[in-house]
């Protein structure tokens, strides 16, 4: 599907890189989870980067969405086959109550944000999945985190907050709920913009039989950006450049991320 594709124009890489190097800072030295599609570039980014380390963080999509069909709220009940259908995709990564009580991990869910809707959407489902199966929440709340990627904009004490507003935030732990912020036009690109190479998997959907992937011309020149995007974490520059975007994060007062950034450097 490459054959004949032009070669990607990389750039949005250094605010990417330095966005995911925070990302990976500020996750707990939790699994990381890409919630959706807007975050497949980073997803890219850091499975190369981090492959063949020793004992790396999962690096895995949750290849879903709660976009609603138009004129539809959020957070409509959903129907009991969605429900059961959401259930079975997130037990296939790995994320069900029994297994995030027992993880030795936090299972760290990172998108782009805005107002937040999606993170709600997705801790709702959880909690209610939670409460059903009778696992002990004082345990998984410890074992939840969520990081968004929001739109870098100038601070100051007035500056809004999206979790700051949202009352399911407060029954995890501090810190638990994290944001690190990204150039106002590539969060755009990837959030609005980018040719993706799934197709959007909102509640309508996931019912719907897989759809094989499509050959037009944008998707190949998408599906050779993608390829470029993990050959440079895979190489000495990508992962160094990872490793000095970690530089200077207050993690690095954590064994877990210092031998992190060795690892990134001794393989570049």
């Amino acid at each position: 599907m490459l054959e004949g594709t032009a070669e990607p124009d990389l750039w949005f890489m250094p605010d990417l890189v330095q966005c995911a190097g925070r990302v990976v800072a500020r996750s707990g030295n939790g699994d990381l989870f890409f919630v959706g599609r807007s975050l497949d570039s980073m997803f890219d980014l850091l499975s190369g980067a981090l492959a063949d380390l020793t004992a790396p963080n999962l690096v895995a999509r949750a290849p879903f969405s709660f976009q609603r069909q138009a004129g539809q709220p959020r957070r409509s009940k959903w129907t009991a086959d969605q429900q059961a259908a959401a259930r079975r995709l997130l037990g296939s990564i790995g994320i069900t109550p029994r297994a995030l009580a027992r993880r030795s991990r936090p299972a760290t869910f990172v998108d782009v944000v805005d107002a937040g809707g999606t993170f709600a959407d997705l801790f709702a489902l959880l909690d209610e999945w939670i409460v059903e199966s009778r696992e002990p929440w004082e345990v998984i709340r410890k074992k939840l985190r969520f990081v968004g990627i929001t739109v870098r904009r100038a601070t100051s004490p007035k500056t809004w907050r999206w979790q700051q507003h949202a009352s399911w935030t407060r029954r995890l732990p501090a810190r638990a709920v994290v944001n690190v912020s990204l150039d106002p036009e590539v969060w755009s690109y990837f959030g609005d913009y980018q040719t993706k190479l799934t197709r959007s998997f909102r509640p309508d959907r996931w019912l719907a039989a897989e759809e094989g992937p499509r050959r037009d011309e944008r998707t190949r020149q998408a599906l050779a950006e993608a390829v470029a995007v993990v050959s440079y974490g895979r190489g000495s520059e990508g992962r160094r450049a990872l490793a000095r975007a970690i530089d200077g994060e207050p993690a690095l007062a954590q064994p877990w991320l210092r031998s992190l950034v060795r690892q990134l450097n001794s393989a570049a």
